[in-house]
């Protein structure tokens, strides 16, 4: 790897006598555009053949070049103007990724519509709809919009929805509008487009709602385009030619839908969509996506990773295919393991006798994403690196090199969708946004080596005994050593003498067990042997004690994972109450006790 791929590190601290610390980068930032469709324009005129978009059809792919794309996106924008429709009258989407859906955005966009896009888990699972109910009542959408009136054909036809224009692209329902006839608007949309500033509000991104509701984040087109100018000036390679990735993270999370696709549009790329996922029933058809063609970036989430790793160990094709181009490799969610790191470093020098640029960052959907950024090699994981251009931190002190972090910037949101309270509870008194993330320096003392995650300050908790548990870094560690049993766990303990676990179990733990009103009583030795190890040499607040194995798995319906696919650790635990009192029952035939 050369040194052309990336910028090093450059960074001013400024220590002030209340304690805090500002970080800004020395990195200069680039030029902005105004709107995210100017990228659109550009690139429709300078490679108007080049491929922008592409999902699968049959055995390969349907692939739309630029000047298809900005003649179709005009079309959308002239049917949306035709009905009266702008920035009070959001577009919602309620399915997942496809061409369609990055169309109808991208129309909305070019005249100043918001879009508001939804996990599809709310629209497919009938205990979920909900949280469309909630997202429809908070926006008041103007238009609601399904790839397929198949599948997403009952939610079409909420209450919720009564009286709004439903769009579909296949198996439309009667009274739903076809995505053709979208396609087929006529008329010149050039001086909406022109309207349009950087102020405008491109999109209405909802949170997880792991801690309250989900609340509309207001995302403008300044704070995308500048996103991109920042990406841009730490990652120079995205600009000297042209990416392409091959992606299945959703876009109604902000690294998909923010981040991914308009990475892809700022630098003339290709964004191939990926219908798989990581997860049993779909991860075969991301390889089989892979297969068809790989990228020169892999975005994916740690257990993606793990599971590309293990199909390459199998396919020496597929290992060559997808490191020979490879520029960059990029996780996010979650710290990587450090052996799947190991082992895809040890794959790529096998293959081309170097690493890609394997990196990370951090940041929210309130700030754009990317707020912080490793932007030259390390070779560990866990590390989030330094502020990007054009954006200040300020790390306020927890503990002995750890801090609490605070941004502010043209990036970061100006508030919540019809929400003050929580927009003033968001800022301190200096307008800094308050993020909840805590961080350390990798190395104290020299600032230029960057910064790694330490945690959710909102996920940590007190023992009875006053000793706050990290419960962010613990979870990582007990997920590591509990590789292959579980799926998640979730640590409890607010208020009582010991840290307890309940455990989301893999497939080969259910294998076999019996289900006891809401636990899984298993034949434990390998999880407390396991623990065991954990747990030597650490104190009570590192120290698991107790465990229990759950038999219903986290349901989205009802809260307990989020739309990013998250654990929402405090819904579990007050919905799963009485399952903890018997965690702590040391005669509870579903307890589990670790011992010394």
């Amino acid at each position: 790897m050369t040194e052309t791929l990336y910028r090093r590190h450059s960074v001013t601290r400024q220590d002030r006598p209340d304690g805090a610390i500002l970080m800004t980068s020395n990195v200069p930032l680039g030029p902005v555009v105004d709107r995210t469709t100017d990228w659109l324009h550009h690139w429709a005129e300078a490679t108007p053949e080049a491929i922008f978009l592409a999902e699968r059809s049959g055995p390969g792919w349907r692939e739309v070049s630029y000047a298809a794309a900005l003649e179709m996106v005009r079309a959308i924008a002239a049917r949306l103007l035709d009905r009266g429709m702008g920035a009070t009258t959001p577009v919602l989407i309620i399915s997942g990724n496809g061409v369609d859906h990055a169309l109808l955005s991208f129309a909305a966009q070019y005249v100043g519509v918001p879009v508001v896009p939804v996990a599809e888990q709310y629209a497919l699972i009938p205990d979920a709809r909900k949280q469309l109910d909630h997202v429809a009542g908070l926006v008041r959408p103007g238009m609601v919009f399904a790839a397929d009136g198949g599948p997403y054909g009952a939610a079409l036809t909420l209450p919720g929805f009564d009286g709004l224009e439903k769009v579909a692209s296949v198996n439309v329902p009667e009274g739903v509008t076809p995505f053709s006839d979208l396609l087929a608007g006529q008329g010149d949309v050039s001086a909406a487009n022109a309207a349009v500033g950087p102020d405008a509000v491109a999109k209405i991104l909802m949170t997880s709602g792991s801690t309250s509701a989900p609340k509309g984040v207001l995302t403008t087109h300044r704070m995308m385009c500048t996103n991109q100018a920042q990406l841009a000036a730490t990652l120079p390679f995205v600009a000297e030619r042209p990416p392409r990735i091959v992606d299945w993270l959703p876009w109604n999370h902000v690294f998909g839908g923010s981040h991914n696709v308009n990475m892809m549009l700022a630098n003339g790329g290709a964004l191939y969509i990926d219908d798989g996922k990581p997860s049993p029933q779909l991860a075969p058809r991301t390889i089989e996506n892979q297969r068809l063609i790989t990228g020169t970036i892999a975005f994916n989430v740690p257990v993606g990773f793990a599971q590309i790793r293990d199909a390459m160990r199998e396919d020496a094709d597929l290992k060559q295919r997808y490191f020979e181009n490879l520029d960059m490799l990029f996780y996010a969610g979650a710290s990587l393991p450090q052996d799947v790191w190991t082992d895809l470093e040890d794959m790529a020098r096998e293959v081309r006798g170097d690493m890609p640029l394997f990196t990370s960052s951090w940041g929210l959907t309130e700030t754009a994403p990317a707020a912080i950024i490793q932007h030259e090699p390390t070779t560990r994981s866990g590390i989030v690196g330094v502020p990007v251009p054009g954006l200040e931190v300020k790390l306020i002190p927890d503990d002995e090199n750890r801090y609490e972090v605070r941004v502010r910037g043209p990036t970061i949101t100006r508030g919540y969708f019809n929400d003050p309270e929580k927009t003033e509870a968001a800022f301190d008194e200096e307008g800094f946004f308050i993020t909840g993330d805590a961080m350390a320096f990798v190395e104290p003392g020299n600032d230029a080596m960057g910064l790694r995650f330490d945690g959710r300050i909102a996920e940590e908790f007190k023992l009875s005994s006053g000793t706050w548990v990290r419960a962010a870094n613990l979870r990582l560690d007990i997920l590591i050593a509990l590789r292959g049993l579980a799926m998640d766990v979730i640590l409890t303990g607010v208020n009582r003498n010991e840290v307890g676990l309940l455990i989301v179990p893999a497939p080969s733990l259910r294998d076999g067990a019996e289900e006891d009103d809401g636990v899984l009583i298993v034949d434990g030795a390998e999880i407390l042997s396991r623990l065991k190890s954990e747990n030597a040499g650490k104190g009570s607040s590192a120290r698991i004690t107790r465990v229990q194995v759950l038999a219903e798995p986290p349901s989205i319906a009802e809260g307990e994972v989020t739309a990013k696919g998250n654990i929402n650790f405090r819904k579990i635990l007050s919905r799963r109450a009485a399952l903890v009192d018997r965690l702590y029952d040391d005669a509870d035939r579903g307890t589990l006790l670790v011992g010394s």
